[in-house]
């Protein structure tokens, strides 16, 4: 069942959009799911008898379901389109010219080689947002390399700033040149319907998983461009302020962020470290920052003498920003997280019921919903080719005889 908090909704904010989606894997699936969940009428293309290749990703699997793919195809239909066929191809343009948006995320040059570039699909419907997400963009030198996550996350610089100092560089855990990626997708799709409105005509959006990974590196790129000097890995703890990061009590890890003197001072006495408060090389931040080692060491010492609820207790208690390194178990039954509804419950027809993770942007009066899980593949070629596009039930028969579905 749907979480309680989605039942009673009147309106969704991209309920009147239609999106054609022939994105796969996560950059792409992950930004339709967004405009999914704000309402939008996703319709997922895939090829008959495979689907998205994501389908395939696992363990783990329910009931043969891939929980990858179910992660990020929640609020979408399933149609099976065999675009080798000369009718594929036309059920392709008619659905073009009834769509709002369409969203790809294939290497550029893929989507001309089938027919369906972005000057011949704006031929077809001159109002449509044509979204593209790909490793490098559609411009430049590396645009026809093929471009993942990790690759992105190394050439943005993201991995040289991520690591212990002294070992190798680290990738994000999650995938987040995909998600950051798909985020910019969803905005720039956002930013295109806006325009639509005042100009009346659609445009292309270009987004790349290394542009978009640069951009977070707004103020380790601005040090570098200021000074010309690189900074380096700092582990969990920040570059520029201090005490700020990982410490080990004395059976779990905790983060503290000591963001000001203020901070700081309330920090010194709440831990007993009146001793150091005032200490020339700790009393601001930015001695604290150039003594971060020496610092570091003595909140170590006195960290590891209590637990971590009793650190994070008494932290609260005074206003100081802290908190646990929590595992996913711990995570998702937060109190916190369970308010927020950012754990829902939904029925899926093969896996049964399933928890998957809550909408974060909360809007007071049109709010997002999840109300449809993942598809099956194909599960709604009927719906779609009759209901949207006004071919009969025996015409869909004929189609998947004919290998057209």
């Amino acid at each position: 069942m749907l979480n309680p908090v989605y039942k009673y909704m009147k309106h969704m904010p991209l309920e009147s959009i239609k999106v054609l989606d022939f994105s796969r894997v996560l950059a792409g699936p992950y930004c339709t799911m967004l405009l999914g969940d704000m309402g939008a009428e996703i319709i997922k293309v895939e090829q008959p008898g495979k689907g998205d290749d994501s389908r395939s990703f696992g363990p783990p699997f329910i009931n043969g379901e891939s929980v990858y793919f179910c992660s990020f195809n929640r609020n979408k239909k399933s149609i099976t389109v065999n675009l080798k066929t000369e009718k594929g191809h036309e059920i392709i343009k008619e659905l073009i010219k009834k769509s709002d948006v369409l969203v790809e995320n294939f290497r550029p040059g893929y989507m001309k080689k089938i027919g369906l570039s972005y000057e011949e699909v704006e031929k077809i419907n001159p109002r449509i947002i044509y979204a593209s997400v790909s490793g490098y963009g559609h411009t430049g030198p590396y645009s026809s390399l093929p471009g993942y996550d990790v690759v992105a996350q190394g050439l943005s610089g993201v991995m040289s700033l991520t690591g212990d100092p002294s070992g190798i560089p680290y990738k994000a855990g999650p995938s987040i040149a995909d998600l950051i990626g798909a985020l910019y997708t969803f905005q720039g799709i956002l930013l295109a319907l806006i325009a639509r409105q005042n100009t009346g005509k659609g445009q292309r959006v270009d987004v790349a998983l290394l542009d978009s990974l640069l951009s977070l590196l707004n103020y380790q790129a601005g040090m570098y461009l200021a000074t010309g000097i690189c900074p380096g890995r700092n582990g969990n703890h920040h570059q520029s302020i201090a005490p700020f990061g990982t410490f080990k009590a004395s059976d779990d890890y905790i983060n503290i962020a000591i963001g000001n003197d203020k901070f700081w001072d309330i920090f010194c006495d709440v831990t007993g470290c009146e001793d150091i408060k005032h200490d020339p090389k700790f009393a601001t931040n930015p001695a604290r920052v150039k003594n971060r080692d020496e610092l570091c060491s003595v909140i170590q010492h006195i960290i590891g003498q209590k637990k971590a609820e009793e650190w994070i207790s008494l932290f609260h208690k005074h206003g100081i920003p802290a908190g646990g390194v929590l595992s996913l178990d711990k995570v998702v039954a937060q109190p916190q997280i369970l308010a927020r509804n950012m754990v829902v419950d939904i029925d899926h027809p093969t896996c049964g019921n399933m928890k998957l993770i809550g909408i974060p942007v909360k809007l007071s009066d049109t709010p997002g919903a999840i109300k449809l899980p993942s598809p099956l593949l194909g599960q709604h070629n009927e719906e779609i080719l009759c209901g949207m596009l006004g071919y009969d039930k025996h015409e869909v028969k004929k189609f998947l005889e004919e290998g057209v579905l």
